[in-house]
Protein backbone atom coordinates (compact mmCIF):
# COMPACT_ATOMS: atom_id res chain seq x y z
CA UNK A 1 0.00 0.00 0.00
CA UNK A 2 2.86 2.37 0.77
CA UNK A 3 4.34 1.73 -2.68
CA UNK A 4 1.00 2.63 -4.27
CA UNK A 5 0.79 5.84 -2.19
CA UNK A 6 4.27 6.88 -3.31
CA UNK A 7 3.42 6.16 -6.95
CA UNK A 8 0.20 8.23 -6.77
CA UNK A 9 1.99 11.16 -5.14
CA UNK A 10 4.81 11.10 -7.70
CA UNK A 11 2.44 10.85 -10.68
CA UNK A 12 -0.54 12.87 -9.45
CA UNK A 13 -0.96 14.77 -12.74
CA UNK A 14 -1.00 11.52 -14.70
CA UNK A 15 -3.44 10.00 -12.21
CA UNK A 16 -5.76 13.02 -12.50
CA UNK A 17 -5.74 12.75 -16.31
CA UNK A 18 -6.62 9.06 -16.23
CA UNK A 19 -9.41 9.65 -13.70
CA UNK A 20 -10.92 12.47 -15.76
CA UNK A 21 -10.84 10.35 -18.92
CA UNK A 22 -12.38 7.32 -17.21
CA UNK A 23 -15.12 9.35 -15.51
CA UNK A 24 -15.95 11.07 -18.79
CA UNK A 25 -16.24 7.77 -20.64
CA UNK A 26 -18.77 6.46 -18.11
CA UNK A 27 -21.36 8.87 -19.54
CA UNK A 28 -21.05 7.05 -22.87
CA UNK A 29 -21.67 3.61 -21.41
CA UNK A 30 -24.59 1.78 -23.06
CA UNK A 31 -27.92 1.46 -21.23
CA UNK A 32 -27.26 4.54 -19.13
CA UNK A 33 -30.49 6.03 -17.75
CA UNK A 34 -32.36 2.87 -18.72
CA UNK A 35 -34.00 0.09 -16.74
CA UNK A 36 -30.77 -1.94 -16.52
CA UNK A 37 -28.52 0.86 -15.29
CA UNK A 38 -27.08 -1.03 -12.33
CA UNK A 39 -23.99 -2.20 -14.23
CA UNK A 40 -22.90 1.21 -15.54
CA UNK A 41 -23.58 2.83 -12.17
CA UNK A 42 -21.51 0.15 -10.41
CA UNK A 43 -18.60 0.97 -12.73
CA UNK A 44 -19.05 4.68 -12.07
CA UNK A 45 -19.17 4.10 -8.31
CA UNK A 46 -15.99 2.03 -8.33
CA UNK A 47 -14.16 4.66 -10.37
CA UNK A 48 -15.42 7.36 -8.04
CA UNK A 49 -14.20 5.54 -4.95
CA UNK A 50 -10.79 4.94 -6.52
CA UNK A 51 -10.62 8.63 -7.41
CA UNK A 52 -11.55 9.60 -3.84
CA UNK A 53 -8.87 7.33 -2.41
CA UNK A 54 -6.23 8.79 -4.72
CA UNK A 55 -7.28 12.35 -3.84
CA UNK A 56 -7.11 11.44 -0.16
CA UNK A 57 -3.58 10.09 -0.59
CA UNK A 58 -2.45 13.27 -2.37
CA UNK A 59 -4.21 15.64 0.03
CA UNK A 60 -2.86 13.83 3.07
CA UNK A 61 0.70 14.43 1.92
CA UNK A 62 0.02 18.08 1.07
CA UNK A 63 -1.84 18.87 4.29
CA UNK A 64 0.63 17.41 6.77
CA UNK A 65 2.53 20.72 6.93
CA UNK A 66 -0.68 22.78 6.97
CA UNK A 67 -2.62 20.92 9.65
CA UNK A 68 -4.15 22.81 12.53
CA UNK A 69 -2.29 22.84 15.88
CA UNK A 70 -5.25 21.06 17.41
CA UNK A 71 -5.36 17.27 17.54
CA UNK A 72 -5.57 15.98 13.94
CA UNK A 73 -8.50 13.93 12.76
CA UNK A 74 -7.81 10.22 13.11
CA UNK A 75 -10.89 9.29 11.07
CA UNK A 76 -10.84 10.11 7.32
CA UNK A 77 -14.15 11.96 7.26
CA UNK A 78 -13.62 13.49 3.81
CA UNK A 79 -12.84 10.12 2.27
CA UNK A 80 -15.89 8.57 3.93
CA UNK A 81 -18.19 11.33 2.62
CA UNK A 82 -16.77 10.99 -0.90
CA UNK A 83 -17.28 7.22 -0.85
CA UNK A 84 -20.90 7.59 0.29
CA UNK A 85 -21.58 10.11 -2.47
CA UNK A 86 -20.08 7.77 -5.05
CA UNK A 87 -22.27 4.89 -3.84
CA UNK A 88 -25.54 6.78 -3.42
CA UNK A 89 -26.52 6.72 -7.11
CA UNK A 90 -25.89 2.98 -7.25
CA UNK A 91 -28.06 2.58 -4.15
CA UNK A 92 -30.84 4.62 -5.77
CA UNK A 93 -30.72 2.67 -9.04
CA UNK A 94 -30.64 -0.73 -7.32
CA UNK A 95 -33.45 0.23 -4.94
CA UNK A 96 -35.62 1.43 -7.82
CA UNK A 97 -34.92 -1.73 -9.81
CA UNK A 98 -35.74 -4.16 -7.00
CA UNK A 99 -38.27 -2.24 -4.87
CA UNK A 100 -39.91 0.31 -7.18
CA UNK A 101 -40.14 4.08 -7.41
CA UNK A 102 -41.96 4.59 -4.12
CA UNK A 103 -39.86 2.43 -1.81
CA UNK A 104 -36.55 3.62 -3.22
CA UNK A 105 -36.93 6.78 -1.14
CA UNK A 106 -36.48 4.70 2.01
CA UNK A 107 -32.98 3.73 0.87
CA UNK A 108 -32.19 7.26 -0.28
CA UNK A 109 -33.27 8.56 3.14
CA UNK A 110 -30.90 6.12 4.86
CA UNK A 111 -28.05 7.28 2.61
CA UNK A 112 -28.77 10.95 3.32
CA UNK A 113 -29.05 10.26 7.06
CA UNK A 114 -25.64 8.57 6.98
CA UNK A 115 -24.12 11.61 5.27
CA UNK A 116 -25.73 13.91 7.83
CA UNK A 117 -24.26 11.93 10.73
CA UNK A 118 -20.77 11.87 9.22
CA UNK A 119 -20.88 15.57 8.39
CA UNK A 120 -22.12 16.53 11.84
CA UNK A 121 -19.31 14.46 13.36
CA UNK A 122 -16.80 16.22 11.09
CA UNK A 123 -18.31 19.61 11.95
CA UNK A 124 -17.86 18.91 15.66
CA UNK A 125 -14.44 17.31 15.33
CA UNK A 126 -13.07 20.21 13.26
CA UNK A 127 -13.95 22.73 15.95
CA UNK A 128 -17.16 23.84 14.21
CA UNK A 129 -15.51 25.16 11.08
CA UNK A 130 -17.43 25.70 7.87
CA UNK A 131 -17.63 22.54 5.77
CA UNK A 132 -16.03 22.87 2.35
CA UNK A 133 -17.70 20.97 -0.51
CA UNK A 134 -19.91 19.19 1.99
CA UNK A 135 -16.92 18.00 3.99
CA UNK A 136 -15.05 16.45 1.07
CA UNK A 137 -12.35 19.14 1.29
CA UNK A 138 -10.67 19.65 4.70
CA UNK A 139 -10.94 23.20 6.03
CA UNK A 140 -7.34 23.73 7.16
CA UNK A 141 -6.69 27.23 5.83
CA UNK A 142 -5.56 29.65 8.56
CA UNK A 143 -7.38 32.90 9.27
CA UNK A 144 -4.57 35.36 8.62
CA UNK A 145 -4.21 38.98 9.64
CA UNK A 146 -4.76 38.53 13.38
CA UNK A 147 -1.38 37.75 14.97
CA UNK A 148 -2.60 38.43 18.49
CA UNK A 149 -5.60 36.18 18.31
CA UNK A 150 -6.28 32.51 17.86
CA UNK A 151 -8.60 31.09 15.28
CA UNK A 152 -11.70 29.73 16.88
CA UNK A 153 -14.41 27.59 15.34
CA UNK A 154 -16.17 28.89 12.26
CA UNK A 155 -13.81 31.82 11.70
CA UNK A 156 -14.45 33.52 15.03
CA UNK A 157 -11.47 35.13 16.73
CA UNK A 158 -10.50 34.26 20.28
CA UNK A 159 -8.03 36.48 22.12
CA UNK A 160 -5.18 35.17 24.20
CA UNK A 161 -3.58 32.82 21.71
CA UNK A 162 -1.09 30.24 22.92
CA UNK A 163 2.44 31.56 23.25
CA UNK A 164 5.68 29.74 23.71
CA UNK A 165 8.08 30.29 26.60
CA UNK A 166 9.90 33.01 24.61
CA UNK A 167 6.72 34.96 23.94
CA UNK A 168 6.49 33.85 20.33
CA UNK A 169 3.58 32.06 18.79
CA UNK A 170 5.00 28.57 18.02
CA UNK A 171 2.66 28.17 15.05
CA UNK A 172 3.90 31.12 12.97
CA UNK A 173 7.15 31.23 11.02
CA UNK A 174 9.07 33.20 13.62
CA UNK A 175 7.97 30.94 16.43
CA UNK A 176 8.91 27.79 14.53
CA UNK A 177 12.31 29.23 13.63
CA UNK A 178 13.07 30.21 17.23
CA UNK A 179 11.96 26.80 18.50
CA UNK A 180 14.21 25.08 15.94
CA UNK A 181 17.20 27.24 16.91
CA UNK A 182 16.53 26.58 20.57
CA UNK A 183 16.43 22.82 20.03
CA UNK A 184 19.61 22.99 17.94
CA UNK A 185 21.44 24.87 20.70
CA UNK A 186 20.28 22.44 23.34
CA UNK A 187 21.42 19.46 21.28
CA UNK A 188 24.82 21.09 20.70
CA UNK A 189 25.33 21.55 24.46
CA UNK A 190 24.43 17.97 25.30
CA UNK A 191 27.91 16.68 24.50
CA UNK A 192 29.75 19.32 26.57
CA UNK A 193 27.51 19.58 29.65
CA UNK A 194 28.67 17.62 32.71
CA UNK A 195 26.57 14.79 34.09
CA UNK A 196 25.56 16.69 37.25
CA UNK A 197 24.15 19.53 35.10
CA UNK A 198 21.92 17.06 33.26
CA UNK A 199 20.29 16.16 36.56
CA UNK A 200 19.64 19.81 37.39
CA UNK A 201 18.16 20.44 33.95
CA UNK A 202 15.98 17.35 34.33
CA UNK A 203 14.59 18.66 37.63
CA UNK A 204 13.94 22.07 36.07
CA UNK A 205 12.13 20.40 33.18
CA UNK A 206 9.93 18.53 35.66
CA UNK A 207 9.11 21.76 37.53
CA UNK A 208 8.30 23.70 34.35
CA UNK A 209 4.73 23.24 33.08
CA UNK A 210 4.39 21.52 29.71
CA UNK A 211 3.49 23.68 26.70
CA UNK A 212 -0.20 24.43 26.58
CA UNK A 213 -2.03 22.76 23.73
CA UNK A 214 -4.48 24.82 21.73
CA UNK A 215 -7.98 23.86 22.78
CA UNK A 216 -10.44 22.89 20.11
CA UNK A 217 -13.51 25.17 20.35
CA UNK A 218 -16.52 23.46 21.87
CA UNK A 219 -20.21 24.13 21.30
CA UNK A 220 -20.65 25.77 24.70
CA UNK A 221 -17.53 27.89 24.14
CA UNK A 222 -18.85 29.33 20.88
CA UNK A 223 -22.31 29.98 22.31
CA UNK A 224 -20.99 31.58 25.50
CA UNK A 225 -18.35 33.76 23.84
CA UNK A 226 -20.16 34.75 20.63
CA UNK A 227 -23.77 34.62 21.74
CA UNK A 228 -26.27 35.25 18.97
CA UNK A 229 -23.65 35.38 16.21
CA UNK A 230 -22.25 32.01 17.23
CA UNK A 231 -25.73 30.50 17.41
CA UNK A 232 -26.60 31.85 13.94
CA UNK A 233 -23.43 30.38 12.45
CA UNK A 234 -24.10 26.98 14.00
CA UNK A 235 -27.72 26.97 12.85
CA UNK A 236 -26.72 28.01 9.33
CA UNK A 237 -24.25 25.15 9.01
CA UNK A 238 -26.63 22.61 10.56
CA UNK A 239 -29.40 23.67 8.16
CA UNK A 240 -27.03 23.27 5.21
CA UNK A 241 -26.01 19.80 6.43
CA UNK A 242 -29.53 18.54 7.17
CA UNK A 243 -31.39 20.14 4.24
CA UNK A 244 -31.02 17.11 1.86
CA UNK A 245 -32.39 14.73 4.50
CA UNK A 246 -35.34 17.04 5.17
CA UNK A 247 -36.02 17.20 1.44
CA UNK A 248 -36.01 13.41 1.03
CA UNK A 249 -38.26 12.85 4.05
CA UNK A 250 -40.74 15.36 2.62
CA UNK A 251 -40.67 13.57 -0.76
CA UNK A 252 -41.40 10.27 1.01
CA UNK A 253 -44.46 11.86 2.58
CA UNK A 254 -45.84 14.08 -0.19
CA UNK A 255 -44.35 12.62 -3.38
CA UNK A 256 -41.88 13.92 -5.95
CA UNK A 257 -44.61 15.79 -7.87
CA UNK A 258 -45.67 17.87 -4.88
CA UNK A 259 -44.55 21.48 -4.51
CA UNK A 260 -44.30 21.18 -0.72
CA UNK A 261 -40.85 19.47 -0.63
CA UNK A 262 -39.56 21.83 -3.32
CA UNK A 263 -40.63 25.01 -1.52
CA UNK A 264 -39.65 23.86 1.98
CA UNK A 265 -36.22 22.74 0.78
CA UNK A 266 -35.70 26.12 -0.86
CA UNK A 267 -36.85 27.81 2.36
CA UNK A 268 -34.30 25.85 4.43
CA UNK A 269 -31.54 26.81 1.99
CA UNK A 270 -32.60 30.45 2.06
CA UNK A 271 -32.80 30.64 5.87
CA UNK A 272 -29.44 28.90 6.33
CA UNK A 273 -27.74 31.17 3.82
CA UNK A 274 -29.34 34.18 5.50
CA UNK A 275 -27.92 33.16 8.87
CA UNK A 276 -24.41 32.77 7.45
CA UNK A 277 -24.65 36.06 5.56
CA UNK A 278 -25.68 37.85 8.75
CA UNK A 279 -22.78 36.32 10.68
CA UNK A 280 -20.19 37.22 8.04
CA UNK A 281 -21.14 40.89 8.41
CA UNK A 282 -20.02 40.78 12.03
CA UNK A 283 -16.61 42.11 13.06
CA UNK A 284 -15.93 38.88 14.94
CA UNK A 285 -16.08 36.75 11.80
CA UNK A 286 -13.41 36.64 9.11
CA UNK A 287 -13.76 34.36 6.11
CA UNK A 288 -10.80 32.67 4.51
CA UNK A 289 -10.56 32.53 0.72
CA UNK A 290 -11.75 28.92 0.76
CA UNK A 291 -14.80 29.79 2.87
CA UNK A 292 -15.68 32.69 0.58
CA UNK A 293 -15.56 30.31 -2.39
CA UNK A 294 -17.69 27.83 -0.46
CA UNK A 295 -20.45 30.39 0.13
CA UNK A 296 -20.42 31.22 -3.60
CA UNK A 297 -20.59 27.50 -4.45
CA UNK A 298 -23.59 27.00 -2.18
CA UNK A 299 -25.44 29.83 -3.89
CA UNK A 300 -24.68 28.33 -7.31
CA UNK A 301 -26.24 25.07 -6.14
CA UNK A 302 -29.57 26.85 -5.97
CA UNK A 303 -29.66 26.56 -9.77
CA UNK A 304 -30.42 22.85 -9.28
CA UNK A 305 -33.92 23.80 -8.15
CA UNK A 306 -34.63 24.44 -11.84
CA UNK A 307 -33.84 20.76 -12.46
CA UNK A 308 -35.97 19.30 -9.67
CA UNK A 309 -39.55 18.22 -10.00
CA UNK A 310 -42.16 19.59 -10.18
CA UNK A 311 -40.42 22.71 -11.51
CA UNK A 312 -38.55 20.73 -14.17
CA UNK A 313 -41.62 18.93 -15.48
CA UNK A 314 -43.67 22.09 -15.64
CA UNK A 315 -41.18 24.67 -16.92
CA UNK A 316 -37.57 23.56 -17.57
CA UNK A 317 -38.38 20.56 -19.76
CA UNK A 318 -40.42 22.72 -22.14
CA UNK A 319 -37.55 25.18 -22.51
CA UNK A 320 -35.11 22.40 -23.28
CA UNK A 321 -37.39 20.81 -25.86
CA UNK A 322 -38.04 24.12 -27.61
CA UNK A 323 -34.29 24.80 -27.74
CA UNK A 324 -33.67 21.34 -29.20
CA UNK A 325 -36.27 21.87 -31.94
CA UNK A 326 -34.86 25.30 -32.72
CA UNK A 327 -31.30 24.01 -33.21
CA UNK A 328 -32.23 20.67 -34.80
CA UNK A 329 -31.78 21.85 -38.43
CA UNK A 330 -28.27 23.17 -37.71
CA UNK A 331 -25.61 20.59 -38.66
CA UNK A 332 -23.48 19.18 -35.82
CA UNK A 333 -24.83 21.76 -33.36
CA UNK A 334 -28.29 20.25 -33.60
CA UNK A 335 -26.88 16.76 -32.99
CA UNK A 336 -24.86 17.92 -29.99
CA UNK A 337 -27.85 19.78 -28.57
CA UNK A 338 -30.03 16.69 -28.85
CA UNK A 339 -27.40 14.61 -27.04
CA UNK A 340 -27.03 17.20 -24.28
CA UNK A 341 -30.79 17.43 -23.79
CA UNK A 342 -30.98 13.64 -23.64
CA UNK A 343 -28.25 13.48 -20.98
CA UNK A 344 -29.80 16.30 -18.94
CA UNK A 345 -33.26 14.77 -19.07
CA UNK A 346 -31.85 11.38 -18.09
CA UNK A 347 -29.77 12.78 -15.25
CA UNK A 348 -32.78 14.67 -13.94
CA UNK A 349 -34.58 11.41 -13.26
CA UNK A 350 -31.96 10.56 -10.62
CA UNK A 351 -32.36 12.30 -7.30
CA UNK A 352 -28.66 11.94 -6.47
CA UNK A 353 -27.56 13.81 -9.60
CA UNK A 354 -29.69 16.86 -8.73
CA UNK A 355 -29.62 16.73 -4.93
CA UNK A 356 -26.69 19.11 -4.48
CA UNK A 357 -25.72 17.22 -1.34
Amino acid sequence: MEAYKKWVRRNKDYVHSLESLANGLTWLLPERFSASEIGPEAVTAILGIVTAINEHIIDTAQNQMLADPVKPNSFPYSLCISAIKDLETLVEVAAQHYYGDDKKWNFIAVTEATKVLVRLALFRNSGYKMLLHGGETPNIEKHLGFPSSQHNGGGFQKHGAHRGSNGQNPWNLEGRALCALSRFGENARMGSDPVWLHGVQHKQAIMEPPPQMIERPSLSMILSEKGVQGALFLMGEVLFITRPLIYVLLIRKYGIRSWIPWFLSLAVDTIGAGFLTQVTKSRDYHLTASEQDELKRRKLLWALYLMRDPFFSKYTRQRLQSTEKLLEPVPIIGLLTAKIVELVAGAQTRYTYMSGS
